[in-house]
């Protein structure tokens, strides 16, 4: 079902917390998860096992507006190296 992040050899590389300043691009990614709560919460503690992100790093589940959805943002930095 999920595989485990891969480990580039590029430049660029993904980061989870906050960028900080420096000379490097960053570029916000983020990841969207809809569907049941339980199903989302199980997504999360999935790719928490899998080394990808801290459950405490995605947004609280917010109602989407449709029955028994709700949806949940993760924002990564891709951090792209000069040249």
């Amino acid at each position: 079902m999920f595989q485990a992040p891969e480990r580039s050899t590029s430049s660029a590389s993904v980061q989870s917390s906050k960028p900080e300043e420096t000379s490097q691009t960053k570029e916000p990614i983020r990841h969207m998860l809809f569907g049941s709560p339980a199903g989302v919460r199980q997504v999360i503690h999935l790719l928490h096992k899998l080394g990808y992100a801290e459950p405490n790093a995605w947004s609280r589940p917010m109602p989407t507006g449709r029955p028994g959805e709700v949806m949940a943002i993760l924002t990564r930095y891709l951090l792209k190296g000069e040249g």
